[in-house]
């Protein structure tokens, strides 16, 4: 799996993450655990959507020429 989310990604990710959870656990709701799946995003860097899209945030390093 080659890492498709970039930092600042990462982080919103991170957030909503927490903030779903929070929210299930507020009204005593399963539904909660949906934020379980941002954070593993953030967590692994790795999105399965974003490589069907083809879409990636993370910065190219670039390489060095000799």
């Amino acid at each position: 799996m080659k890492a498709n989310i970039g930092t600042n990604d990462r982080i919103l990710r991170m957030l909503v993450g927490v903030v779903v959870i929070l929210f299930g656990v507020i009204t005593e709701s399963w539904w909660g655990l949906i934020g379980l799946l941002p954070i593993m995003t953030a967590v692994t860097s790795f999105c399965g959507l974003y490589t069907l899209l083809g879409i990636s945030t993370c910065k190219v390093k670039a390489t060095q020429k000799s």
